[in-house]
Formats: structure tokens, C-alpha cells, sequence
């Protein structure tokens, strides 16, 4: 008897190790205000089963967080089956398959299947569809009920949208094939800000989602689709194949919440965390307990419900832990690409001094990358490297390259030519010139090319954050995609203070580096 005891006590003892060395789930979202608040619900039920949980919010549009998915370096996150139907799968249904919730389920769920190994969970219980929206004045003064009296009147108008809709089939594209929609100008706007852009009049019509707390808030129309455009949009959790075929804790445990949320439900409680400013985790940590999903009790969801906005200043000390750890990511993240490129664009720099000829080719070659946006580096990497530091780090590794190079170069070309000429004069072989005599008049240019570089790469971190490296950027998106003024400030700052002392404290470098005839000049 006491055999068998120890038997099953060292047999769940193994379960338990198991169960701990296994990887932890990596829950995500897109940069929108549902997405956060889905993701963390996603995220405590697991956290509530006994599964460690590793967050990366606010990744970059459906491209960015797809891509993620499929190549397992996320492993679920929320998607709608609209977004997947024509956004991922490029697909067209017949009007009657289409405006079936259903059957575009079951479609979406097989293909995903079939094509990625992507595995969509039974859907959460309510739609997000598109809303077009319009202020009562716009509405009133140009008649408009439907998209299609927008179409007719669009040619004066302008348009707000958010980059994702402007480039998606099931977006304006689509928009303008089936109402042909052809706005006056269309300027791309981040998800929060559009409603501000609205309401102040520097637009007139925005894109939006019918489950939007902000659309009550600024008492907006939104438009019918009179010609049934838009597919059905059910909100789902979507899994990566490693998850799908490895991880059925994780799969039971995001079921438990398939079917229980409906769009009243949604529309509340995005209200709570758009509108009424309370925090995404508070309210996902209700709605949850609401749902009789996680322990608590309704004493505890009130005194969430308490937790709204306060002062900035009050705001920053209850984040003083968080912030201090996000920017010892951020200053991780630029240490170690500046080091690294460093590494590389010194000696660059260096070779090409001594083959002229390619010197401009390449330096050039390397400016070209500073032209690249830095969201669309970043979401190449995820191919190549995933989502989270790696990524990031040789994004920032590329875009410091340019100014180190520049500066090394030019500094030893352009040397002391009369102290060149002297070393040369005594005998000094090549090498020895450039050793002791160029790189050392060299130092302050090729410091001031790092001074740069540190900067560029301090600002340029802050857009890591879009594909889950974390660091200050991380506040800044969550703040841009929630309406909150606060996080992107909390955020801002201090990644503008870190960019001047990192450039105060090369200035002494460089000051220090200089020649002795020099540094009394400086």
C-alpha cells in the first residue's frame, strides 16, 4: 500500500515537472483595442489552468500577426472570419455562402486547416463587423444612411482609415469595386486617433468595428451596407499548428470561453476599457469571472470596475515597476545593436578607406536600407526570424550601419592631411599611417557617426513593439490603439530622455576620444 503511495506520488510529481518544462503559450494581438482586451482574456484563462503565458500584444496588422502564427512563433491570437476569409485567403463565396456565419466558418476552418495547419477554434459567440461611421453633422448635411449614398457623395469627402482596412481586399479596395467608393483624399490614421480626427472635423468618414466603445462616445452614424459587402466577421481564437497538434490543454482551455460573449457583452466591455479608461487586464480579469471561468467573486469585479483613469503623474508611480523594466528592454535592445554594428561598420569603414573604388557603392547600398520603413523591416524579419528580440535587434543592427560607416570612412579619408604627410615622411608603412595616425583623427567623426546611429536606434526601438519585442514602444502602441493618453506618454518620454542622455554621453566620448591638440577646441 505505501508502495503504491509513493508510486502515484513520484508518478504526479513527473506530470507536474512535465507540465512545467513545457514551453510557455505565446498569446497575442493586434493593435486595436478588442484584440488587447481578447488577447488578456485568452491569456488568464490559461494562466487560470495551471499554463505559464507569454504575451505579446499589439503586433502589427493582420499580415504581421498571421505571419507569426503560421511559422509557430506566436500560438494564438484573436481573428474574425471575415479578415480571414478575404484578408488571408483571398477568397470569394456566393452572396447566399457568404451571409451564412456558419458555413463561412466551416469554409475558413478548412482551408486554414488544409493550407497553414492553422486551427480555428469554435467562434467566441458574437461578430465585429465592419461600421463605417460618420459624425450626425456630416450625416445630416449630405443625406447619408447607406454606403451607397456615400458613394455618391464621396467625392467631396474625406476619408480616415487605418492602414490594415486601406489595404485589405474586404476594405476600401473592395469598397470601391462594390459601391465604387472614391473618397477625396484618404489619409491613413492609427485605430484611436481616427475618432479624435473625426470628431475635430479633419475627416469625414472613418473606418470602424460595430462592436467600438468610442463609436457611442462621439455619438456616431454608422452607415448600412445596403449591398451586404461585407462576409460575416464571428470573433475566434486562432491557433499556430504547433498548438493545434501538440497542446490540447491549451485548446481545451481557450474553448471554455467559445460561445459565452455576444456583441451587447463586447460592446460593454470595450466601452470599459476605451471609453470609461479602466485597464485591459481589470476588465478582462472581470469578464472572466463574470463567466464563472476563473475564480473571484463579484465584490472583486466592482473593485475593478473602479479602476479608472487617474492622474498622469499618479498614473506613472503605479507603473513606475512595469516602465522600469520596459526600458531596461529598450535599452537592452539598442545596446546590443549598436555594439554589434559597431563591430561590423568600423572595420567597414576602415576596408573601404583602402578600396576607394567601392567605398560609395556600398555606402550607398547601406544608406538604402535607412529608406526603408522601419514597420516593413521589421515584418520581413518575421519570416526569417519570428516575432521578439532576435528580429528587432537585427532590424536596429541594420539601420545603424549607414551613419557608422559614413562617419568612419569620411573621418579617415578626410584625416590631418599635413600629419598623414609627415608620418609618411618618417617612414611609417601604410598600416602604421592608419593606425596610429588616421584612425586617431579619425575617432571624433567616426564617434559622431555613433552618436547618430545611438539616436536613430533609441527612436526606432520604440517600433519593436510591433512585433512583440517589447520595450517603450510597448505603452505607445497600446496607448495610439486604446485612446490613452497617459501610456503614450509613459512611453514617449522616456524613450525621448534615453535619446538625450545617450547622445549627451557620446558627446563626452567623442570629446574624449579626440586628439589632445584637439579637445581643447572642442
Amino acid at each position: 500500500m505505501i508502495r503504491r503511495l509513493f508510486a502515484s506520488l513520484a508518478l504526479a510529481g513527473s506530470v507536474a515537472g512535465a507540465q512545467s518544462a513545457r514551453p510557455p503559450v505565446v498569446v497575442a494581438s493586434k493593435p486595436f483595442g478588442e484584440s488587447y482586451l481578447l488577447c488578456e482574456m485568452f491569456a488568464q484563462l490559461l494562466e487560470s489552468r495551471g499554463m505559464t503565458v507569454d504575451r505579446r500584444p499589439g503586433l502589427g496588422a493582420t499580415e504581421l500577426a498571421f505571419a507569426a502564427l503560421r511559422t509557430n512563433a506566436i500560438d494564438v491570437y484573436p481573428e474574425y472570419t471575415g479578415t480571414g476569409l478575404l484578408a488571408v485567403l483571398h477568397d470569394s463565396l456566393t452572396d447566399s455562402l457568404a451571409a451564412d456565419p456558419r458555413r463561412v466558418f466551416a469554409h475558413v476552418a478548412r482551408r486554414f486547416s488544409d493550407v497553414y495547419g492553422v486551427r480555428w477554434l469554435p467562434p467566441l459567440g458574437f461578430q465585429n463587423t465592419y461600421a463605417i461611421a460618420v459624425t450626425e453633422r456630416v450625416a445630416a448635411e449630405h443625406r447619408l444612411r447607406t454606403l451607397s449614398d456615400l458613394a455618391r457623395e464621396s467625392a467631396s469627402l474625406t476619408a480616415g482609415f487605418t492602414a490594415d482596412f486601406i489595404g485589405r481586399p474586404d476594405g476600401l479596395a473592395g469598397l470601391r469595386g462594390a459601391y465604387g467608393l472614391a473618397p477625396k483624399a484618404v489619409r491613413p490614421l492609427a485605430p484611436a486617433v481616427k475618432y479624435q480626427a473625426l470628431a475635430t472635423g479633419a475627416v469625414d468618414v472613418v473606418d470602424g468595428y460595430s462592436t467600438d466603445g468610442l463609436l457611442a462616445k462621439y455619438r456616431l452614424v454608422t452607415l448600412s451596407d445596403d449591398r451586404h459587402f461585407f462576409p460575416p466577421y464571428e470573433a475566434a481564437a486562432l491557433v499556430s499548428p504547433r498548438v493545434a497538434t501538440g497542446r490540447a490543454d491549451a485548446i481545451a482551455a481557450l474553448s471554455l470561453l467559445s460561445g459565452r460573449l455576444n456583441e451587447t457583452m463586447m460592446r460593454d466591455l470595450n466601452r470599459r476599457v476605451e471609453v470609461d479608461g479602466e485597464s485591459v487586464h481589470a476588465v478582462a480579469a472581470s469578464a472572466l469571472t463574470t463567466l464563472g471561468l476563473v475564480g473571484g467573486s463579484h465584490m472583486g469585479a466592482r473593485q475593478m470596475r473602479g479602476a479608472t483613469r487617474e492622474s498622469f503623474a499618479r498614473y506613472l508611480w503605479a507603473q513606475r515597476a512595469t516602465l522600469g523594466k520596459l526600458t531596461l528592454r529598450h535599452l537592452a535592445l539598442v545596446s546590443v545593436a549598436l555594439f554589434a554594428a559597431m563591430c561590423v561598420a568600423i572595420p567597414l569603414g576602415l576596408a573601404l578607406e583602402r578600396s576607394r573604388p567601392l567605398a560609395e557603392t556600398t555606402i550607398r547600398a547601406l544608406g538604402v536600407i535607412q529608406t526603408v520603413p522601419n514597420i516593413a523591416l521589421l515584418a520581413f524579419m518575421i519570416p526569417l526570424l519570428g516575432v521578439g528580440v532576435l528580429p528587432a535587434v537585427v532590424a536596429l543592427w541594420l539601420y545603424a550601419l549607414f551613419p557608422i560607416v559614413r562617419g568612419t570612412f569620411n573621418g579617415v579619408r578626410d584625416a590631418d592631411p599635413e600629419a598623414v604627410e609627415a608620418a609618411e615622411a618618417l617612414g611609417m608603412t601604410p598600416r602604421q599611417r592608419l593606425v596610429q595616425v588616421r584612425l586617431p583623427l579619425a575617432a571624433p567623426a567616426i564617434m559622431a557617426g555613433v552618436r547618430t546611429a545611438a539616436v536613430i536606434t533609441v527612436g526606432t526601438a520604440t517600433l519593436a513593439a510591433f512585433i512583440g519585442a517589447g520595450g517603450l514602444g510597448e505603452p505607445i502602441v497600446a496607448g495610439l490603439s486604446l485612446a490613452d493618453s497617459r501610456m503614450v506618454l509613459s512611453g514617449a518620454l522616456p524613450a525621448a530622455l534615453l535619446a538625450v542622455i545617450a547622445d549627451a554621453a557620446l558627446a563626452l566620448a567623442e570629446r574624449f576620444v579626440a586628439p589632445a591638440h584637439r579637445r581643447a577646441r572642442v
